[in-house]
């Protein structure tokens, strides 16, 4: 079967980073609904992921679309020990913001500002950049993740002494590095596959 390339280019884009919700159009023709098998939905982990034309196209290959979600969903919801929720959000939205992926940084910076109650600090990294002056303990965790996304990465022993300093245990700082790291890469493949789309 030939693949289906969308060619209609999305129209007016979303160009600044916000916490709205926002949409996504992928490049690539996602597979359809009615196409899904169960095979395909054990990938989505979550049935109610069928609605997403990027977990669509992703769930081509169902076998690592399921370990990317489930990776996805330890690193961010299993709070039982290491940092809070709402900066292991900080940390995704600040690698988001760093790539220049609106999509996502909209997606977790909503995350961030509902688990942290500091929607208008959350806004300054999203308006500002990752320069923005958030205070120490979130800047060390955005100045750490930014490292991390950085090509080459520059994460090293200071930005872990600098977590350290802010009140990061070991446990929290692994936080940190998985949930940047994790966005880095999502970001960049998101980045490859499509477009970010007006609120409908």
């Amino acid at each position: 079967m030939t693949e289906q390339v969308i060619a209609t280019p999305v129209k007016n884009p979303p160009i600044i980073f916000t916490q709205d919700e926002i949409g996504w159009t992928p490049w690539i023709a996602p597979l359809a609904e009615e196409d899904l098998t169960e095979r395909h939905y054990a990938g989505l982990v979550e049935e109610a992921r069928a609605k997403s034309p990027y977990f669509r196209l992703l769930v081509r290959d169902p076998e690592v679309l399921e370990a990317r979600t489930r990776t996805d969903k330890d690193i961010f919801y299993n709070t039982r020990t290491g940092l809070p929720r709402a900066e292991r959000e900080l940390a995704a939205t600040a690698a988001s913001r760093f790539n220049g992926c609106i999509f996502c940084a909209s997606v977790h910076s909503r995350f961030a500002s509902h688990h942290s109650k500091r929607k208008q600090v959350v806004q300054r990294l999203l308006d500002e950049g990752v320069k923005a002056d958030l205070g120490e303990r979130w800047n060390a965790i955005v100045a750490a993740a930014v490292a991390l996304t950085a090509t080459p990465p520059t994460f090293d022993q200071a930005h872990v002494e600098r977590l350290n300093a802010a009140g990061l245990d070991e446990l929290d700082v692994a936080d940190v590095i998985h949930g940047a790291a994790f966005f880095n890469w999502a970001n960049r493949l998101m980045l490859s596959l499509g477009d970010p789309t007006p609120a409908r």
